[in-house]
């Protein structure tokens, strides 16, 4: 259920008779979920934060099984780029991994950075050149340059953020990415600030984008569709839907989604005409035995 004011719903879901897909679908206990990918096909992807073992789940069926086993390292914001491959952020082991859909194999390992000071691998974006990480502690994106055939690259660059973001080591600062919607720049949302920033992907300036005064705080997950930004404020159980200009520079609130199975969501990822959103729980009472599930918004 929506509740709120929302943008037109998807009829994509009504063209395919059958069983409608679950709202609500049940995580292993304990998993505590974070990132969240969706595709090719009716899969998701989900990483968990406390061991870092990938669980994918069929959302047409709501069945599911884990596919890459635990590493003792968080998983965080994952990508899926249509080839079999899925990226997943570190967290604060501060590093990158790229697995193998099929047998959970990992295909790369990156080590983007180390602590002390802090590091906090949160989220990632496909480009048709480059994998692009934040780090929550630090003013930089890391970047794993793509071929032409989206092969990732044994090796990775350190991007300097500079220009309007300041970002508090202390904080959750950059955390979901996307690309703006001419693909020529990349979408940052700073979670302790409630600040959009607009990134040139090859100097790391930073500009603010203008949603005209839209609170923003807690923003998580960032998923763009066309010219509309979705951000995910994880605390207030809440979608912000902004739709921005071409070049990403300044946005319109259009809607606001929400749902009561809602548990603090933190990332989002789409798959016909629904948002699908892993309840991340924070601050539950015992998350190692808690229950976890993904919660379908229509959009």
């Amino acid at each position: 259920m929506v509740l709120g004011l929302s943008l037109a719903p998807s009829t994509a879901a009504s063209a395919h008779p059958g069983p409608r897909p679950p709202d609500v679908i049940a995580l292993p206990d304990g998993f505590q979920p974070e990132g969240i990918a969706t595709g090719p096909g009716p899969y998701a992807y989900l990483g968990s934060r406390a061991t870092g073992a990938i669980f994918r789940v069929n959302l047409v069926t709501g069945s599911g099984k884990v596919v890459s086993p635990a590493t003792g390292t968080p998983s965080l914001g994952l990508k899926t780029d249509g080839r079999g491959r899925l990226f997943v952020s570190g967290g604060t082991a501060g590093d990158a991994r790229v697995i193998d859909t099929r047998t959970g194999r990992v295909l790369h390992h990156y080590q983007f950075a180390t602590s002390p000071p802090g590091t906090f691998v949160n989220d990632v974006v496909l480009t048709p050149r480059a994998a692009y990480f934040t780090d929550s502690n630090r003013a930089v994106l890391y970047r794993v340059p793509l071929g032409h055939d989206g092969e990732p690259a044994s090796t990775f660059q350190t991007l300097p953020l500079t220009g309007a973001i300041v970002v508090d080591p202390a904080a959750i600062n950059a955390n979901g990415i996307a690309r703006t919607p001419d693909g020529r720049g990349l979408l940052i949302i700073q979670s302790n600030t409630g600040l959009l920033f607009r990134v040139d992907p090859t100097t790391g300036v930073t500009t603010q984008v203008d949603v005209g005064g839209v609170a923003l705080t807690a923003g998580d997950g960032l998923l763009l569709l066309g010219r509309t930004l979705y951000v995910v404020r994880n605390q207030f159980n809440l979608i912000v839907v902004l739709n921005l200009d071409t070049a990403g520079t300044t946005g319109t609130q259009v809607g606001e989604l929400t749902d009561p199975d809602l548990d603090v969501p933190t990332t989002v990822a789409p798959f016909a005409g629904r948002l699908y959103l892993p309840n991340a729980r924070f601050g539950v009472a015992d998350p190692g035995t808690a229950t976890y599930a993904v919660v379908a918004v229509r959009r």
